[in-house]
């Protein structure tokens, strides 16, 4: 589900609240009448203020919070609802006319309060919505409201990949970064908002400007241009994302074919030289001769001692040389290839990567204080080794025995992870960056890992991938050293990126595999597997197979023709079950079928497997069951459209709620449909609200994974 709430004061959007629909109805369900309420914990940042915010909209509530300045003083989160001096009996009866109570922070309130918030479910009398963080100490009365079974407990998890990437879908992000960022957050919407904006903020410049192959950079002064973006649709986009964008000002954006002067300092274009002392240049073909100058671009060359670059295949060879975009990531004595860290566009897709290393905002900072002051004998000095180990894991076997007490206690504090093969790793992916920052040179020298290094770990992640889909089984695996290396920039092997490519568009992720097809076209632009995995992940339909590709076989089934497909596909395969199934127009049988896709990791095989059951069921409710878990596996499927999911649902609409519908997944707004139909926005409202709840979904961004509608990926 996806709503906005506009801030009264400064008119601007917030960050939209995304997904959690099943959630939402938990708590709706606990505030209404007959319901003792309901408490909802998750570590801090994941959502659970703004979950009860929505599930409480439009109804009559008191709303209390406890914070940490307020502590030690009694009843202070009631202050506004009690007289100065009352006591805990007469406070009850006071609140006992409260219908809804929300309780905001609950570990944070003073004993008296939690004693008031544990009185009040004992009576039974108030609703109670309660918000609890985890991990942080609660006073007894409030966690012996779950312990106690006073009231149910909801535990909030972070959000899933498909509903973070719907948030940031304002932001124009590709794929890679998207799955970077949720990974890197862990389920806090508040770092991931904090990130999103020091990606996106002008980064301050001293000297020379560099602007390179269509990275945002914003430098004083400067002009924004390049790429057909204009500013104000870049700062749209964002707040789209319930980002809000820096406060409007000049800003640089240096692309391939635009032309942006900077007062004595940037210069970024196509064959042009600058010999001015001090000059900034970015563009292709570019020499620059004099001391000081920066440079972004391609094929660029760089003499001057000092000299700043960015650009694809620019030798540095200057110690302290700046780096631009990470087309070309420069390996740094003892700390590896390393990028630019701020977003960079992608070539004929009109999205944004993010390459490089980590911001560090004081949301990080915060999340990072748990390493960074480690003191006790050896900690740090293994937080170090760890951190400049990365991607790869740190045997147990090259730590002394005298290590052993320092590990027990990090992974107690749960900084460090121990697999089953005795490999250490740092727990938190933010942890390593900060760690690499905080070293000095010479330690990050001694105990950098030069580039390759992770060759045989990118071969053996390659090969287990291989080996996964041979034996039909796509469920996720770890493969840090290939996320790793494209977070930082460093081109892939083709071979590589075209099995992970095919990887992920077996698991439905479409977007994700041309995102990992391009990656391997970056180093060899001409490459015929990463070309073929491209052509695949964009749909076409032209795209030739080998006969031997069983998935190309099972492509019969997945058009509804299994009679095509029949003893061609593994004996006792789940991809033979699902054309027998088919073939013999069992829907019950095709529903295990998709229940098995779904195991192995085929969400989009399963998706379609049960949109194929929803068709052939004979009973309704059958019929409706398998199409919301046809609708709900689609919707991970990043906008993949195939025919067994056309028009899913459209079925169940009314024509007029069709009409509306198909409008609004076109991107229309409430108010363009209404202009274009001749009917109010209130009609348009109540048809799509109706429409919702038949299509299963109240996130209109949702539509065009549920319609068959011509602006989707196809696959």
């Amino acid at each position: 589900m996806r709503t906005y709430r506009q801030d009264a004061k400064t008119l601007e959007l917030p960050w939209p609240f995304t997904g959690r629909s099943e959630e939402l109805e938990r708590v709706r369900a606990a505030s209404a009448g007959g319901r003792p309420g309901i408490v909802v914990t998750g570590p801090a940042g994941h959502g659970k203020t703004r979950l009860i915010t929505e599930a409480v909209r439009g109804l009559d509530h008191v709303r209390v919070t406890g914070t940490p300045e307020a502590r030690d003083l009694p009843l202070a989160a009631f202050a506004h609802l009690l007289p100065d001096t009352v006591s805990l009996h007469r406070a009850v009866r006071a609140l006992s006319g409260v219908r809804v109570l929300v309780v905001d922070d609950a570990q944070l309130l003073d004993e008296t309060s939690a004693a008031l918030v544990h009185q009040l479910a004992v009576h039974g009398h108030t609703r109670l919505i309660v918000a609890a963080a985890d991990g942080a100490p609660a006073p007894g009365a409030v966690s012996r409201l779950w312990t106690g079974e006073l009231l149910p407990r909801l535990p909030l998890g972070p959000l899933p990949p498909e509903d973070t990437a719907r948030l940031l879908a304002g932001a124009a992000l590709e794929p890679l970064t998207v799955r970077r960022l949720h990974q890197a957050c862990r389920g806090d919407l508040r770092l991931l908002r904090d990130l999103l904006t020091a990606l996106t903020e002008p980064t301050p410049v001293p000297g020379p400007a560099l602007t390179g192959a269509g990275a945002p950079s914003r430098v004083p002064g400067a002009v924004f241009t390049g790429a057909g973006v204009p500013m104000s649709a870049w700062e749209e986009a964002l707040a789209g994302a319930g980002v809000s964008a820096p406060a409007p000002g000049p800003a640089a954006l240096g692309p391939s074919d635009g032309l942006t002067l900077l007062p004595g300092a940037g210069l970024a274009g196509r064959g042009v030289s600058v010999s001015a002392p001090g000059a900034g240049l970015a563009g292709r073909g570019v020499s620059v001769s004099a001391p000081g100058a920066g440079l972004a671009g391609y094929g660029a060359s760089v003499s001057a001692p000092g000299t700043g670059r960015a650009g694809a295949g620019v030798p540095v060879s200057a110690p302290g040389a700046a780096l631009g975009p990470s087309a070309s990531p420069v390996p740094l004595p003892g700390t590896g290839p390393v990028g630019t860290g701020r977003l960079e566009s992608v070539a004929g897709t009109g999205e944004w990567a993010w390459r490089g290393p980590l911001p560090v905002t004081p949301a990080v900072r915060e999340r990072l204080a748990p390493a960074l002051e480690r003191s006790g004998p050896g900690e740090r000095d293994i937080l170090d080794r760890l951190a400049f180990a990365e991607p790869l894991p740190l045997p147990l076997d090259e730590l002394d025995e005298r290590d052993l007490e320092a590990l027990e206690h990090l992974e107690a504090d749960g900084l460090i992870d121990i697999g089953e093969q005795g490999a250490v790793t740092l727990a938190h992916p933010l942890h390593g960056t900060a760690l690499r920052a905080a070293a000095g040179r010479l330690r990050a020298r001694r105990l950098g890992r030069a580039a390759p290094a992770y060759g045989p770990a990118l071969d053996a992640e390659r090969r287990t991938l291989v080996r996964q889909m041979e034996r039909l089984d796509v469920r996720p695996v770890p493969t840090p050293v290939g996320e790793w290396l494209v977070a930082h920039g460093i081109p892939l092997p083709a071979r590589y990126a075209e099995v992970r490519a095919r990887f992920a568009r077996l698991r439905g992720e479409v977007r994700e595999a041309a995102a990992w097809a391009r990656e391997g076209l970056r180093p060899a632009p001409r490459d015929g597997g990463c070309r073929g995995e491209l052509r695949l992940a964009e749909g076409c339909p032209d795209e030739p197979a080998g006969p031997d590709d069983v998935h190309a076989r099972y492509t019969a089934v997945r058009l509804g023709e299994p009679g095509r497909a029949a003893g061609r596909l593994p004996a006792g395969s789940v991809l033979a079950r699902h054309a027998d199934a088919l073939a013999r127009g069992d829907g019950p049988a095709l529903d295990r079928a998709a229940e098995a896709l779904a195991e192995r990791g085929f969400t989009l095989y399963a998706a379609e497997a049960y949109a194929q059951a929803a068709r052939t069921h004979r009973d309704p409710s059958a019929a409706r069951r398998s199409r919301t878990r046809a609708v709900a596996l689609a919707r991970r499927c990043q906008g993949a459209s195939t025919p067994a999911l056309a028009g899913l649902v459209l079925g169940e609409l009314t024509a007029r709620q069709r009409q509306i519908v198909t409008l609004a997944a076109a991107g229309l707004s409430n108010r363009e449909i209404a202009e274009k139909l001749t009917l109010s926005v209130r009609t348009v409202g109540n048809h799509l609200y109706s429409a919702y709840t038949r299509l299963g979904t109240a996130d209109r961004t949702a539509l065009p994974w549920l319609l068959d509608t011509p602006d989707r990926e196809t696959a």
